[in-house]
């Protein structure tokens, strides 16, 4: 398959698409709201776990000796995905540590993650791999995004605060003020609106090395490698649902495949215009920047909620239905 450029849309209304430490919406040091990479992968790594298949970066917890839950490190990942045997005696790093580099480079690539996504494995082996799909950041696009910060009451007592507010609490009013003194308070922080759009690229020469080194049995990143990734930059944001990301949705995809190897695009989301007010999306600038260098270009949108201004073919995002 040749190269691939796109655009990945992610709406959120009253959710918090991705927090800082704080738990505020990251943003630069200059106030811009975005989502890092990181918070669109997540979402498409849980989706292909939820289906069965081989996620290698995903959190898993083990049970130590004594019965003990802790998180698994990177070996014992691989271990649990991989390792066949019954006797959990021999169910150790050793058995990465066994892996011939070739070996190991592999069951790699045998994760959907890795496949697409690449990996940085610093386990029993060092070796990295560079994905065939990367993202930018996400910028907001939308203009009037405001940051809602609630609080919560929780139903449990905040033990540390409990004592400290002993004698203060003999001095409250009533029953109601000194519930709320003994109780521990929390803050739901999200934003009232926002509109996140990634660009992505697929450079499928970048596993041509991996081909000679491991063989034949490698076919590198092929259309069924992309076909899976499509499926869920499609839908996987709207699946996964937590309390913070209730309310983020995929709104927009754009896939643009290159006519030929010469084919070579910037980021595609700097050249998508979102008007705030009427929540349109405009694409006449990426389309001149596109011209007579695409194969083919599909435009995915929420017909319900968004308007697309393109000449390009556009599609139902739930249905995929051409509209």
């Amino acid at each position: 398959m040749t190269r691939v450029y796109g655009v990945i849309g992610i709406k959120a209304k009253m959710a918090n698409w991705n927090a800082d430490f704080t738990g505020r919406p990251k943003s630069t040091s200059n106030g811009d709201i975005f989502g890092s990479d990181k918070a669109l992968k997540y979402p498409m790594k849980k989706m292909w776990e939820n289906e069965g298949k081989k996620v290698l970066f995903m959190k898993s917890f083990k049970k130590d000796k004594d019965g003990n839950m802790g998180v698994n490190d990177l070996n014992d990942r691989l271990v649990d995905l991989f390792y066949k045997s019954t006797k959990d005696d021999k169910k150790s790093a050793d058995f990465v540590k066994n892996l011939k580099t070739d070996e190991l480079y592999k069951k790699l690539f045998e994760c959907t993650d890795v496949k697409n996504f690449g990996a940085t494995f610093a386990g029993a082996q060092n070796l990295s791999v560079t994905g065939a799909v990367q993202f930018g950041q996400g910028f907001n696009k939308f203009d009037d995004t405001n940051i809602e910060i609630q609080d919560i009451l929780s139903p449990f007592a905040d033990s540390k605060a409990k004592e400290k507010d002993d004698k203060k609490n003999k001095k409250a009013e009533n029953d109601d003020e000194l519930l709320v003194k003994q109780n521990t308070l929390g803050t739901k922080i999200t934003v009232d609106e926002a509109h996140y759009f990634y660009g992505f690229s697929i450079n499928p020469k970048n596993y041509d090395e991996y081909k000679t080194l491991l063989g034949s049995e490698f076919q590198g990143y092929t259309e069924a490698d992309y076909a899976e990734f499509k499926k869920v930059a499609l839908v996987s944001a709207t699946a996964y649902s937590t309390n913070s990301k209730f309310g983020c949705e995929n709104e927009f995809a754009l896939f643009l495949t290159c006519k030929d190897e010469a084919c070579y695009l910037p980021d595609l989301s700097d050249y998508i215009k979102f008007d705030s007010q009427k929540r349109e999306i405009e694409l006449s600038e990426l389309e001149k920047l596109i011209e007579g260098k695409y194969a083919s270009v599909e435009v995915y949108f929420n017909p319900f909620k968004l308007s697309v201004k393109t000449s390009l073919s556009r599609f139902n995002i739930f249905t995929q239905e051409k509209l």
